[in-house]
């Protein structure tokens, strides 16, 4: 009996020494992985300054010459989210590859590979993580709080693209469980007004906004919650600025 109990004891231990190895090379990819995110976002701010209404100044054609898969760039105020959006032939790619095309759990900001980006997509759907330490989509839940949603300035988010920048107005925000009905970006089986109708019915407050079949929506999309739930923004367009 004692020599099993001796046993079983190497083993616990054995099994704590991996399980510690494994947590130790968790953090240190993780760590590394931020500060990897870091200074690609520090190279990016080269190519953009901000205006008197704080609103981005894009030079998208240098952001191009980083990575080809460039555009869009996405700034949402009352939150960190200010990166530049890219896209590629699947929606798997940039879940794990950052804006410099390495592999990195950061992933980066994508847009659906079913949009066009090109002023014709009636749903421009965007994608990032919810990161822990706040990058990508990792402050996208602000948008749950009164704080956020009441001060009209986060209404409004500009998205600049390469047919000119995009501004939008925020009607709906929600939590959801994962699902994939927002993330149409065809409407033929049932009309916009109704898809459109039914997310303002879902947002935690009324916007008050109308739309029209002429309007087209941006959706910003996270995980939350141990990737259970789905935290969803939806905006109309408002004006476009050659």
């Amino acid at each position: 009996m004692k020599g099993i109990g001796k046993i079983l004891l190497i083993f616990m231990q054995c099994i704590f020494i991996i399980l510690l190895i494994y947590s130790a090379y968790n953090i240190y990819k993780w760590s590394t992985e931020n500060r990897k995110t870091s200074e690609i976002l520090n190279n990016i701010t080269r190519s953009v300054t901000v205006d008197k209404d704080n609103k981005p100044i894009v030079d998208l054609a240098t952001l191009r010459e980083e990575n080809s898969d460039v555009v869009a760039y996405l700034k949402v105020n009352g939150t960190d989210i200010n990166y530049p959006v890219v896209i590629s032939d699947d929606n798997e790619y940039y879940l794990n590859h950052s804006f410099d095309k390495t592999v990195s759990g950061a992933g980066w900001i994508f847009a659906d590979c079913r949009n066009k980006i090109d002023g014709t997509d009636k749903n421009l759907i965007i994608y990032g993580h919810n990161r822990r330490d706040g990058s990508m989509f990792g402050t996208l839940k602000n948008i749950l709080s009164k704080e956020w949603y009441e001060d009209k300035d986060n209404r409004n988010i500009t998205l600049n693209t390469n047919i000119g920048d995009i501004n939008y107005e925020v009607f709906s925000v929600y939590q959801i469980e994962e699902e994939d009905y927002y993330l149409k970006t065809a409407f033929e089986n049932e009309s916009f007004i109704t898809f459109v109708n039914n997310l303002k019915y879902r947002s935690i407050k009324d916007f008050g906004v109308d739309i029209t079949e002429d309007n087209s929506i941006l959706t910003l999309s996270t995980c939350a919650n141990d990737n259970n739930y789905r935290v969803v923004l939806h905006a109309i367009n408002k004006w476009l600025n050659l």
